[in-house]
């Protein structure tokens, strides 16, 4: 499988502050370790199912911390605060999950472990 490349886009270190470049430099470190961590994956599994289901995994977790940085935003605001690092972090595991989804060979594959594992869950789409 062809290798994956990620970026931290431009239009999000430009809501970060000015004065403050190392949000900007924590995001591309952060980003530049995913990548490191998932081309890796794809080197060591035996097959495209293991690869796209490990890097499933870490879409889940990557969900999930979308979700805790959109909690926050709320709660920043009411104690006024500025929220817009947690809005730029939480633009930012969106985004990530976005460029793993358009990966060509990789998406592909990442649909189609999701939707066995759906239904190795026993959720068929009449439950739904």
């Amino acid at each position: 499988m062809e290798d994956i490349s990620l970026g931290v886009p431009e239009p999000i270190l430009d809501q970060l502050p000015d004065n403050d470049e190392s949000a900007a430099a924590d995001m591309q470190k952060a980003v530049a370790g995913w990548e490191t961590q998932f081309n890796r994956i794809l080197e060591e599994a035996d097959d495209e199912r293991e690869a796209a289901g490990q890097v499933l995994e870490a879409i889940d977790r990557f969900e999930e911390r979308y979700e805790t940085y959109d909690a926050f935003v709320p709660e920043l605001r009411a104690w006024g605060q500025s929220p817009i690092y947690a809005i730029a972090w939480r633009t930012l595991y969106a985004d990530v999950i976005a460029q793993l989804h358009e990966h060509e060979e990789l998406g592909e594959h990442l649909d189609r472990e999701r939707n066995q594992r759906l239904v190795e869950d026993g959720i068929r789409l009449q439950d739904l």
